[in-house]
Order: structure tokens, then C-alpha cells, then sequence
């Protein structure tokens, strides 16, 4: 959907079985934009809430007509789809992401808009002191070391919703699966400039949360599908054809082993060697020489479809474009 000239800010916010923070989060939201003074909308996208909230959406939507827009999925999809849906319904050419649990402060919204006014592409929020229980924050700082040690983006909160990009960030980061934790990794990639906002976290007050020990494994498979897509996307054979490289080199010293040994055997006559055909090192080298030329070929194949399917638009992200024009005529 194209942007509208007369909308400045959206924010965009997913949510699944919210309803008893709904309200309030409306009016401190609402505050908050007031505040900044720009043009705005309000888009909650419903993830298939099954409690009150369809109604209280709707209720906040007939409240305020000019500036709430409710977005409401037939099922829950998950995250990742209520931002995909937000973004491609914003109108605004500032856009705000936020979850709907009030643990994040949307006081803190001007702060974050001044780290875009600096010259930044996407402000990230960190929660400095998060006041979560240590069931989940001892594994999100191990998560949030290795994905910012792997990926070179210093940042030190991955896993927060509350972010704010220029929409040229969200108009190019495609986003499925559960990706939605790794937009700053993505937009990195892009070339685009993050930076980040420390703010103030709070305990959640009510409702529960959708998040369980599950999600942590798949973020960290998620976490390879962007090294991926970050690193080795354009250059498949980097990455198999290392791997490939490395497994037949295992096999091949392992048959040279064997084979010296059975040439100490049969042309030296060493009768203390045992043949080498009943040993179970020779399947393994077989298979590592194998294993090692199928990887090969993948890469060799991965590169021959980024070839003919090649569009030069694919390699860059452009920022701006400096030249001079003429009048018609002249």
C-alpha cells in the first residue's frame, strides 16, 4: 500500500489475547503521538485473538475513526506475520513497531523518533533493566551474545518489538518465518545505519505471555536461515564448497592411510598388517570423499541458479542519488 502524504507515523502493533491491556495501551499511545505532534495512525493487527480483544478493537476503532486502523487475521500466524501485515498497511514514512503488553514504555516513543532525526536508519529499543523472570532472560542475553557476535550488529536487545525505522527500511526487508527478531540483522545487510536507545522495561500487570521455551529454538534455526541469507545468499559455493572441501580432504587422508597400509602389505610384505577391506575406516573415508563431492555440486548448482536468475537490482540498496537535471528542451 502506497504511503499517504498526510500520515507521518504509524505505529504498528501485533497482539494475540491482549484485552485487558488494550486500553490503556490506546491512551498511553495516543498520548504519546500527541506529543510529538505529527500527522500519526494506531494499526493493531489481531493475531487471532480468542478473549475480548476483537471487540475492544473495534470499540477503540468506532472511539477514533480518524487515527486507529485494526487489522484482524483469521487465525494467529504469529509475529512475524502481524508485522509483515502492519508494514504493508502503513501509510506512514516513520514507522513504529510495539508490542501490546505495556512492558515497554510508550512515553519513551520521542526519544527513539530523535535517534532517526540524528541521522539513523532504525532506533532499536534495549531494556536496560528488563524485569522479566530469568527463565527467559538468561537465555535472550546468550541469544542476543552469539547472534550480535555472528552477524557484527552491536546490539545488545535483539528480541524486543519495540523498534522505529524510516519506511525505506521496512519496504526492504522481507519478512517470513520468524524473522521478525532479526530486522536490524537484515537491514544491516541492506547497508542501513541502526542504532540504540536504552529505555525502561516494566513487569507485565496483565494478560499472559504468548512466549515459551520453544521459541528459543526456533529463533536459533531461524538464526541460520539469516546467516544465510546475510553471508552466503549471493555466494552458495562459499559455503558448501568449504564444507565440501573439508569432508573429502578428511576422506582422502583417511584412504591414503589405507592405502599405504596396504601397500606395506602386499609390496613390502609386512604380515603383521591386517587387510584393509574389513575395516570400518574405509567406508568412512568413502563416504567422507562422497559426502564431500555431493556438497560441492550443491554449491556448483546453487551457483549456477543465482546465474540465470541474476538481476543486477539484487546487489545494492541505494541511498540516494545525486545528479543534475535539465529542463526539456535546453
Amino acid at each position: 500500500m502506497l504511503p499517504s502524504t498526510s500520515i507521518t507515523i504509524s505505529i504498528v502493533i501485533p497482539l494475540l489475547n491482549e484485552a485487558e491491556n488494550l486500553h490503556r495501551l490506546y491512551e498511553q499511545v495516543t498520548a504519546s503521538l500527541r506529543e510529538v505532534g505529527e500527522p500519526y495512525e494506531v494499526i493493531f493487527v489481531d493475531d487471532g485473538s480468542t478473549d475480548a480483544s476483537p471487540a475492544i478493537l473495534e470499540e477503540l476503532f468506532q472511539k477514533d475513526r480518524e487515527h486507529v486502523r485494526v487489522i484482524q487475521f483469521r487465525r494467529n500466524f504469529g509475529k512475524t506475520a502481524g508485522l509483515s501485515a502492519g508494514f504493508s498497511y502503513a501509510r506512514g514514512e516513520v514507522i513504529i513497531s510495539m508490542d501490546a503488553d505495556l512492558q515497554d514504555d510508550p512515553a519513551e516513543i520521542p526519544a527513539m523518533l530523535t535517534k532517526l532525526h540524528e541521522g539513523y536508519d532504525l532506533a532499536a529499543a534495549w531494556r536496560v533493566d528488563r524485569q522479566d523472570p530469568l527463565e527467559k532472560t538468561l537465555p535472550s542475553r546468550f541469544f542476543n551474545f552469539v547472534v550480535s557476535r555472528f552477524t557484527g550488529v552491536e546490539l545488545h536487545d535483539f528480541n524486543c518489538g519495540f523498534k522505529v525505522y524510516r519506511r525505506a527500511v521496512t519496504d526492504s526487508v522481507r519478512l517470513y518465518g520468524e524473522l521478525h527478531r532479526f530486522i536490524p540483522v537484515l537491514a544491516h545487510q541492506q547497508g542501513f545505519r541502526i542504532a540504540e536507545v536504552p529505555v525502561q522495561h516494566y513487569p507485565r500487570q496483565a494478560g499472559a505471555s504468548k512466549y515459551g521455551a520453544k521459541r528459543y529454538v526456533r529463533g536459533f534455526l531461524d538464526f541460520g536461515t539469516v546467516l544465510f541469507l546475510t553471508t552466503y545468499l549471493k555466494r552458495p559455493l562459499h559455503l558448501f564448497g568449504a564444507a565440501g572441501l573439508a569432508v573429502f580432504g578428511i576422506g582422502t587422508v583417511i584412504n591414503l592411510y589405507l592405502a599405504s597400509l596396504w601397500l606395506l602389505r602386499e609390496v613390502g610384505g609386512r604380515v603383521d598388517i591386517g587387510p584393509i577391506g574389513t575395516r570400518p575406516l574405509l567406508m568412512v573415508g568413502v563416504l567422507a570423499m562422497i559426502l564431500g563431492i555431493q556438497l560441492i555440486s550443491i554449491g556448483l548448482l546453487g551457483e549456477m541458479l543465482r546465474y540465470f536468475t541474476f538481476r543486477p537490482t539484487e546487489e545494492y540498496a541505494i541511498r540516494r542519488i545525486l545528479e543534475e537535471t535539465h529542463a526539456a528542451g535546453n
